[in-house]
């Protein structure tokens, strides 16, 4: 899909720049044409011949000393698709405010062509509400945004602000020039707030072990993340790694008791709940303040129930549209029980133990019942389709009559 396609590499100034080298180094592989732009920064973090010597055109830095009259124009109009990688939180500030003061972001406003953006930041920057406004903003606009993962930053810092790696733009770069690219989701979710949980949750029984599960939140972040896209209002609940590139409040939990007092205090107030977190259903009745020792023999550890946070939000008066999810191994007959005593609206069961459908993987086999026990099997799609398709049966089952 690539393959004689024109496309810019914009690159502006931070650590992440050294991936933009490959990143144009893939794309002239798949053959692509590429021509790049670099903010003045960016050259400090990677040096412009080393763009040229990739792609075989010098890299644009400026509006003065180009051959082209107008190279923003130029480039902009030449462009099947532009990439911007990294993205910077001052370039995608710049982005969304059209603040064309440098040459890469004139060209961004100075082009039709599908635009992809991979953000690459410390964590508080990605996190402060400035630039999850800008994001919102990027969306609205038709912006692709890939990204960012969470991982080591610059520093020896740790967490989400990450740049994807270059093969995950290109599957980007692929989607929005095939027209595939579900970032270009119908906003029908506009004025529609939506409360999902995802992860697992983990139970101390001392500072250091805990009660836990395998769940990565992939199934809970692809549901937060579809429905943003979307154009809902979300907040997401989770102990795990929250989605990259989309607008979401995130609200960071680790045991059930900690899930359920954030989910039922925001219950309430939304149209749709979906509770895809696989919660402990046992937590130690007494943590320990120190840690267990082999040497003091075998622990005996007293459990109790965790609170039900699907009978909770069910009970409520005014309670929203919910969809529960159940993790089986082998028979299927505890997700149907589930769907039809827990008061849900639609309950989501899966096979963990199936290949492609168990945790931390990017693919789903689902059940979906209904509370009068009618079943909808879906095959093994990935996580992101299967969120669109459960979305797109919420949305059917909330019309009108």
């Amino acid at each position: 899909m690539l393959s004689g396609r024109r496309i810019v590499l914009g690159v502006s100034g931070g650590v992440a720049a050294y991936k933009a080298a490959y990143l144009a180094r893939r794309l002239v592989e798949v053959g692509a044409t590429v021509r790049s732009v670099m903010t003045e920064s960016a050259v400090h973090f990677l040096g412009a011949q080393t763009l040229a010597a990739v792609t075989g055109h010098h890299p644009v830095g400026g509006f003065w000393d180009e051959a082209e009259v107008s190279p923003h124009t130029d480039l902009g109009q030449w462009a099947d698709a532009m990439v911007i990688a990294p993205a910077t939180a001052a370039t995608m500030a710049k982005l969304a405010t059209g603040l064309s003061d440098n040459v890469l972001i004139a060209t961004a406003l100075a082009t039709e062509a599908p635009l992809v953006v991979a953000p690459a930041m410390h964590t508080e920057m990605w996190e402060n509400p400035a630039t999850q406004r800008n994001v919102r903003t990027l969306l609205d606009d038709g912006v692709t945004i890939v990204g960012p993962l969470s991982g080591a930053l610059a520093g020896g810092d740790s967490g989400p602000g990450r740049m994807v790696e270059p093969e995950d733009i290109l599957t980007a770069l692929t989607e929005v020039l095939s027209g595939s690219s579900t970032e270009a989701s119908v906003r029908d979710m506009d004025g529609y707030a939506v409360l999902v949980t995802a992860g697992g949750t983990r139970e101390p029984i001392d500072p250091v072990r805990y009660i836990g599960n395998r769940s990565s939140g992939k199934m809970g972040n692809a549901i937060a993340g579809e429905a943003a896209r979307r154009g809902a209002q979300v907040s997401l609940i989770t102990t795990a790694a929250p989605p990259s590139g989309a607008a979401i409040e995130v609200v960071r939990v680790e045991t059930a008791q900690q899930m359920a007092d954030a989910t039922w205090e925001r219950a309430g107030e939304v149209d749709f709940a979906v509770m895809a977190a696989a919660v402990a259903d046992f937590r130690p009745r007494q943590a320990e303040d120190i840690k267990l020792r082999r040497g003091d023999g075998l622990p005996v550890i007293d459990v109790e129930p965790t609170p039900d946070i699907l009978a909770g939000i069910a009970a409520m008066e005014n309670r929203p549209y919910l969809v529960g999810f159940a993790a089986e191994t082998g028979s299927m007959e505890g997700a149907l029980r589930k769907a039809t005593e827990k008061g849900v609206d639609l309950l989501v069961g899966n096979d963990v133990t199936r290949a492609g459908s168990g945790f931390a993987t990017d693919t789903n086999e689902v059940t979906v019942y209904a509370p009068s026990g009618e079943s909808d099997r879906w095959p093994l799609l990935s996580k992101r389709e299967v969120a669109r398709r459960l979305w797109d049966r919420i949305l059917e089952d909330r019309k009108p009559g």
